[in-house]
């Protein structure tokens, strides 16, 4: 942005106001608005942050957006607001890339801990009092597949690595000597490498390509007693036939953080099996995680008003920031 006049921001927040954004209230006439109240927030305004990222309100307040030059997402993934109509604009689309890469990497690491070592079999041997002797596995010298080579990604295989956990990616091109996965394969052939690992984590951007990637196709060709863990997006996955690849008992385990419909419906299977652990799409939300996300956007609004340039910005046919190893 250029020029001494004050700029106009518009914040989707829904219920809960964003943290720490005083600085950029003395920068700029801000409007906090809810989903209904979008459109009029939007009408005049240079900029919008859509810190209430799970919101779905931005495509039908876009007639509104009559000056919008930037938008900015609190989160990495960017399928909230990803229509055509901003994909076809000059609109400058950023997201908050980096700020869950570690707390994610910890949750993977965490859950394929908890389901070698049958963390959730001696709790519930716990609460029977039951004394029972088992025998679990070893972590170091498996293998696992990450599917997605972002910086969530890379994160998660250098954690898995330290375990001493043979990592490779997937991603959109298939390439040797990576800094991070050594390995990569291209995600078009998924199906030809998943029989080769014993943990497949699925942490890839939504896009029309990776939507439904994991289907029934995906999980038979999982080598037998895998185990699956899905922090990227509920859509990634189909779960119906997940649920087959379970009940059937082709997957030994899965970790489930995101779900196609959220909340998770009460009556959904997946709750009640022993071999699954289910998390309120909450792998990344460490304490302090929302004034991490207020920090992110007001470093690029900082730059933005300066007229430099801003980081994190998304490739808006690709649907996420390119990455350079």
């Amino acid at each position: 942005m250029s020029g001494t006049e004050s700029p106009v921001l518009a914040v989707l927040c829904g219920d809960r106001r964003p943290p720490d954004m005083e600085p950029i209230e003395r920068a700029a006439t801000v409007r906090y608005a809810r989903a209904d109240e979008l459109p009029d927030a939007l009408r005049g305004a240079d900029a919008l942050f859509v810190y209430d990222f799970l919101s779905r309100a931005v495509p039908g307040a876009w007639h509104a957006a009559d000056r919008l030059r930037w938008l900015h997402i609190a989160s990495a993934g960017v399928d909230p607001v990803m229509f055509p109509e901003l994909r076809d604009s000059d609109v400058v689309l950023t997201n908050s890339r980096g700020v869950f890469d570690s707390a994610i990497a910890e949750y993977v690491l965490g859950v394929v801990i908890a389901f070698a070592k049958d963390f959730a079999g001696s709790l519930r041997l716990q609460q029977q009092r039951a004394w029972r002797h088992r025998e679990t596995e070893r972590v170091a010298g498996t293998s696992a597949l990450v599917v997605g080579t972002g910086p969530i990604g890379r994160a998660i295989a250098r954690l898995l690595g330290a375990v001493g956990m043979r990592v490779t990616g997937a991603g959109r091109r298939a390439r040797d000597g990576d800094p991070d996965f050594g390995r990569v394969v291209a995600s078009e052939d998924l199906t030809r490498h998943l029989p080769d690992f014993d943990v497949v984590v699925a942490v890839a951007p939504l896009t029309e390509q990776t939507r439904g990637m994991f289907d029934a196709r995906a999980f038979a060709a999982m080598r037998p007693g895998a185990r699956f863990v899905n922090v990227g997006r509920g859509e990634l996955v189909v779960t119906e036939d997940l649920v087959s690849a379970l009940r059937g008992g082709h997957l030994s385990g899965a970790a489930l953080d995101v779900f196609e419909q959220e909340p998770l419906p009460p009556e959904s299977p997946l709750w009640a099996m022993e071999n699954v652990l289910v998390s309120a799409h909450m792998s990344g939300d460490f304490v302090g995680w929302r004034n991490a996300l207020v920090e992110v956007f007001a470093d690029n609004f900082a730059r933005w008003c300066g007229g430099r340039p801003l980081r994190n910005v998304v490739d808006k046919r690709l649907g996420y920031v390119p990455s350079t190893p």
